[in-house]
């Protein structure tokens, strides 16, 4: 069912709309998962060896560890069995909209997240994690159906740069109020003003979520189909999957793609999740706020160089084309990681954040747009998108298990590093087995 003012595929204005939800979503990485809410959660377990949990003791950061672990392993399984069902009633928006409002609620209620309802807290901690993750898969599964195949590139791009661009301006905002909370009213210690600080952060972050996604939302169409609900609508979804798994047979450059990305996408989601801790842990800085600060800036520094790098990509894909870029792509991560094993002193830490930074949004953007490319004409787009977001998600539970076992025996996060060179330069050699000119 569409609209009479519905905006057709191809438009500008379609697919600024569709890129308008990166600016909403990107707040939660970026505070929540990146710089507020780590910072937030250490500070009030700092002083206790371990939280009592389900009736177990966990460090702080081991149990932070594996709620993450756990809402990654739900996303993994649950997003094909949600995106086939999608799919089926033709109502994508309608659970992107569930997923928006799961998530953006939840952020607000991590205002209430102390060690005295860590229950609570842990719980809205989860349920943001999958609202945020799950959204995804069906807003990347509406690249294909809003932009003709000449205009995924730049869509994807766009969609990235946006979100840095929003992120970053609402972090440098939140990071103001934690740092001078006495500008904003904010009483108490300096210690209690700015926890209270990075509470009403966690607040501004579902707020700004769930209000810029009404732009999307409005404009996006409601889906490719529609067929009636029945009580078997949850086989169908499983079928839909059992359907598509069978189609890549069929698309012999999509089952050599799928490999590659899996590889280069578990080192690539890794090294985002502990660039943080790697920086805290393994660089020489002279004091706790040069550290605090320098962390700051660095993870500053990846989100606005990030703005330049997907275009810059998007550029050379269309220069050179999309798979000799990824390639090239990822033989700079690896030379990004050599050079990461060697580093000690915080400029070349900020070296290492603005290199990453110039390849980070690139080859996420890149990824989605072929990905966009090569899946086949079909109304299941969902579906398809959610091998696409599986693929990425069982590559994080992966690489943290390897990261965080490797970190353990040799007692050094530096020699983990070794793992992502391994990693980029196998992806880099599975993309060359696909036809450039393909793409």
């Amino acid at each position: 069912m569409k609209r009479k003012n519905q905006l057709k595929k191809g438009n500008s204005n379609l697919i600024n709309a569709w890129a308008s939800y990166d600016w909403a979503n990107s707040v939660y990485p970026l505070v929540i998962s990146s710089t507020v809410f780590p910072i937030y959660y250490s500070s009030i377990s700092q002083d206790i060896n371990t939280i009592e949990f389900l009736g177990y003791d966990f460090k702080n950061t081991a149990l932070i560890s594996f709620v993450t672990a756990l809402a990654f392993v739900i996303v993994a399984f649950n997003s094909p069995f949600l995106s086939g069902i999608a799919d089926y009633i033709g109502n994508k928006k309608r659970f992107m909209k569930i997923f928006i409002y799961i998530g953006s609620i939840s952020c607000m209620g991590l205002y209430f997240f102390e060690l005295d309802n860590i229950y609570m807290g842990m719980s809205f901690y989860f349920l943001a994690l999958i609202g945020y993750w799950a959204s995804l898969v069906f807003y990347n599964s509406y690249l294909p159906d809003i932009a003709y195949p000449e205009q995924l590139d730049y869509a994807s791009a766009r969609g990235f740069s946006m979100g840095y661009v929003g992120s970053v301006l609402l972090l440098i905002f939140n990071l103001s109020m934690v740092m001078q909370p006495d500008w904003y009213g904010i009483k108490g210690t300096p210690s209690e003003s700015s926890l209270k600080a990075m509470k009403y952060s966690f607040v501004l972050v579902g707020i700004w979520w769930a209000l810029f996604s009404q732009y999307a939302l409005y404009h996006l169409p409601i889906g490719n189909i529609e067929r009636k609900v029945t009580k078997d609508i949850f086989w169908n979804g499983f079928l839909e999957l059992k359907k598509v798994w069978n189609q890549l047979d069929e698309v012999p450059i999509l089952k050599k793609f799928l490999p590659a990305f899996f590889v280069y996408s578990t080192a690539l989601q890794t090294v985002i999740l502990i660039a943080a801790y790697f920086g805290e842990e393994e660089i020489m800085w002279d004091n706790s706020e040069q550290k605090t600060i320098g962390l700051i800036v660095s993870i500053l520094l990846i989100q606005i160089v990030g703005i330049f790098g997907a275009y810059v990509t998007a550029t050379a894909s269309r220069k050179f084309g999309n798979i000799l870029t990824l390639v090239v792509v990822n033989f700079i991560w690896a030379g990004l990681c050599i050079f990461a094993f060697f580093i000690k002193t915080p400029l070349e830490f900020y070296s290492a954040a603005a290199g990453v930074g110039l390849v980070m949004g690139g080859i996420q953007a890149l990824s989605r747009s072929t990905y966009s490319k090569l899946i086949p004409e079909t109304n299941d787009t969902t579906s398809f998108f959610s091998f696409y977001d599986v693929t990425e998600k069982v590559g994080i539970i992966i690489g943290m298990a390897i990261f965080g076992t490797i970190d353990q025996i040799t007692g050094s996060m530096r020699n983990s590093i070794l793992l992502f060179i391994i990693l980029f330069i196998s992806g880099a050699l599975l993309l060359s087995r696909i036809p450039n000119n393909r793409v």
